[in-house]
């Protein structure tokens, strides 16, 4: 196997509107549905890549994951917006994610693990692997709560802070479930689109697409050169 083969990264993306902060930085290239899947394939910073945009949802992401899985991808990027959990958190900012919680998997009442909790793990968090290290980057990583319901409940923003997330998402955790089980490297990119306390929560992220975009359009067009030079990444070891 080639040099070219073994560094084809796989970008995992939801919505159309997240891909456009992606699909700019693509050469050479060639469009295909596969699977039911819109498929770009090309090359980012020199380095061969794959996009595919996966729809909303664990189930469809899991799905576009393992598609790209299949079609050679030995990293996998996940990038798009999410809520912000944090009061001082902003519109526009960008967290890299250091693990992620299904919290609306619950096996608690069967066999008492705590929420997020999957069958046969030893803990409800997913590790990621580390980016690399820029300037471009906070300091601090952010934990992903994932679940398929965007809302404004009460009782999931509790639970979700009481796991110690900062963003939450709809995808993150399904993509992080087979990357673990794949032993492939992932990364997740997060732009806050709406911030818990700040008002009507779908209101907000229907306002704030356009900042969301440029924010993360920006960052991935001055780190993505960083991120695809990474080599022997290794997943972080949560301290949780």
């Amino acid at each position: 196997m080639n040099s070219s083969a073994l560094a084809l990264i796989g970008f995992v993306i939801a919505m159309e509107s997240e891909t456009k902060c992606i699909a700019p930085l693509f050469e050479k290239c060639a469009e295909t549905e596969t699977a039911g899947f819109r498929v770009v394939k090309g090359e980012v910073c020199g380095s061969p890549a794959l996009l595919v945009t996966c729809g909303v949802g664990k189930v469809n992401a899991a799905a576009a994951t393992s598609l790209a899985l299949s079609m050679g991808a030995t990293r996998i990027v996940n990038a798009g917006f999410a809520g912000g959990l944090l009061p001082d958190m902003k519109v526009g900012d960008i967290s890299w994610i250091s693990a992620a919680v299904q919290y609306d998997f619950d096996l608690s009442q069967l066999n008492g693990t705590p929420v997020g909790t999957l069958d046969g793990a030893d803990s409800q968090y997913i590790p990621l692997a580390a980016p690399p290290p820029s300037a471009l980057l906070p300091p601090s990583p952010g934990v992903c709560a994932t679940g398929d319901r965007f809302n404004d409940s009460d009782a999931d923003y509790e639970l979700i802070r009481s796991c110690g997330c900062t963003v939450r998402d709809m995808e993150c955790a399904a993509i992080a479930q087979l990357c673990q089980r794949a032993q492939v490297p992932f990364h997740s990119f997060k732009c806050v689109s709406d911030v818990r306390g700040n008002g009507a929560t779908p209101e907000q992220f229907k306002q704030n697409i356009a900042i969301c975009q440029m924010a993360m359009e920006k960052f991935f067009r001055e780190y993505m050169p960083e991120l695809v030079a990474r080599k022997g990444i290794e997943p972080l070891t949560l301290g949780l």
